[in-house]
């Protein structure tokens, strides 16, 4: 009996040790803070061990070593830049976006993100079209070849696009392929065996020390980027494996979006990727000329920013031009999302729309693919349906795409979701598009994927079972930590 006594004791003072460096020392912000308090005090001793894995901080000397190293390569495009702006001196390619300049500004400020306005954008909705263009550019790279992907499976789709690697990497193109552990958990070391026979490289991002456990699962490179030759890129919401395809029984059809891009934009991605190669790899790249050409072709005239953000960042990057886009909007709002969880800031922003008469549409998958996320979302149905906002529900397959359009002339698409994980805690990257034509392609298929959606009155939603509540509060309460 002494014993368990002491046991317990030991652990009411470690949950008070951790409360109290949860609430003075972590400085996490409030919602966070609560949350964290709850499962400490509701999982004594489960909740320590939680927190250990999933309430850490990530250290970020290394990081902020390797961000100031990039930031000091295009400082004085920075400085040139913003003087550009503030004197009104950059003739916009889409006259609309003479608009948006005060959010122009503020990406190259908080994210040194650069403007550019020579680039070509494709847009792909489905596995097919998207591999299917990827491969033609797999095939046809001269010098190199960068991946990331978070998810990455042993399957159809990803010993086809590994082979096409090989293959490259036999006639001398550097390959890099960086994967993250806990997203491409079950992924066989062999998988790899081939492309590193072949003089291609591959890196785990964050992989586990121990065997069973890993002290940053939280923090995960959430990114899906592709860079040939430093001209054409991809970014946008496909991983590697055969459920994006539309192979997956459960899913069905998996609607995506993901963009191609040619153009002086992939070279903030080029840099974006090798910072985090250097992080994850023990091969160190350095950032020169061969990963950034200094001539292009004029492919095209979109004006863009590639911005990324993560836990390496103090600020919330992606999160913050989210809401400077959504208070831009004068006639529409079109969010599709497969996780709606979003903080006070983002909550406040789009029922101001909506109160406001704009008209906010919210696009969700109808079918969860986690579950306690997914109740968390609807919890948060009730204040935008109150407050005038439209819900569709999607039920073609499985939702996946990350697209924010505002009053057709502004876009964002990339690998950010609408909750906290994406905002704070994962390595993320959007592209934000000012051009109308293709921001007005995207509200089109906004429009087009809503013939495949039922929408979800405030009336419907009021009528919802108890038993779903339950679960919505539940989630709600925890939702912080997702």
């Amino acid at each position: 009996m002494n014993v368990l006594q002491d046991v317990s004791t030991v652990f009411i003072v470690l949950n008070i040790l951790l409360a109290l460096t949860v609430i003075f020392l972590e400085r996490k912000d409030a919602r966070s803070t609560w949350a964290w308090l709850m499962v400490l005090y509701f999982l004594p001793g489960v909740g320590f061990v939680l927190y250990l894995i999933l309430g850490q901080r990530l250290r970020k000397r290394k990081l902020n070593k390797m961000l100031l190293e990039s930031q000091r390569i295009i400082e004085d495009s920075i400085e040139a830049q913003k003087l550009q702006l503030e004197e009104r001196h950059i003739i916009f390619n889409d006259p609309a976006t003479i608009n948006y300049q005060s959010m122009i500004h503020m990406n190259l400020v908080g994210s040194y993100s650069l403007y550019t306005q020579n680039n070509a954008v494709q847009i792909f909705t489905t596995g097919k079209s998207k591999f299917d263009a990827l491969l033609r550019d797999i095939e046809s790279a001269q010098h190199h070849i960068h991946l990331v992907y978070y998810i990455v499976r042993d399957d159809k789709l990803g010993n086809r696009l590994i082979q096409a690697l090989v293959e490259k990497a036999r006639q001398g193109v550097q390959v890099r392929f960086l994967y993250d552990h806990i997203g491409s958990k079950g992924l066989p070391r062999k998988f790899f065996k081939e492309l590193r026979e072949a003089g291609g490289q591959a890196a785990a991002f964050f992989p586990s020390r121990i065997p069973y456990l890993n002290l940053k699962i939280n923090f995960r490179n959430h990114r899906k980027l592709v860079i040939v030759d430093g001209r054409i890129g991809y970014i946008g919401g496909f991983n590697i494996g055969d459920e994006y395809m539309g192979r997956d029984k459960y899913f069905g059809e998996w609607r995506d979006t993901h963009l191609r891009l040619e153009g002086r934009a992939v070279l903030q991605m080029q840099a974006q990727f090798l910072m985090d190669w250097n992080l994850a790899s023990s091969g160190m790249v350095e950032l020169d000329y061969h990963y950034f050409p200094r001539h292009f072709q004029a492919v095209g005239t979109i004006g863009m920013q590639v911005v990324a953000s993560g836990p390496d960042s103090e600020s919330q990057q992606i999160k913050d031009a989210y809401i400077k886009m959504i208070y831009f909007a004068k006639k529409s709002i079109c969010l599709q999302t497969p996780y709606f969880v979003p903080d006070e800031s983002l909550m406040t922003a789009l029922k101001t729309a909506a109160m406001s008469g704009i008209e906010v549409k919210v696009m969700l998958p109808g079918k969860p693919d986690h579950f306690f996320v997914y109740w968390a979302t609807h919890s948060y149905l009730n204040e935008l349906l109150a407050a005038g906002g439209k819900c569709y529900i999607y039920e073609r397959g499985f939702l996946h795409a990350k697209t924010l359009v505002i009053d057709g002339q502004l876009a964002s698409v990339g690998t950010a979701n609408i909750d906290n994980r994406s905002f704070k805690l994962n390595f993320e990257m959007n592209a934000f598009i000012y051009d109308s034509a293709t921001a007005g392609e995207l509200e089109r298929l906004f429009d087009l994927d809503m013939q495949d959606c039922h929408e979800l009155t405030f009336e419907d939603y009021l009528k919802r079972p108890l038993m779903n509540k339950f679960k919505e509060s539940i989630a709600r309460l925890l939702s912080p930590i997702l």
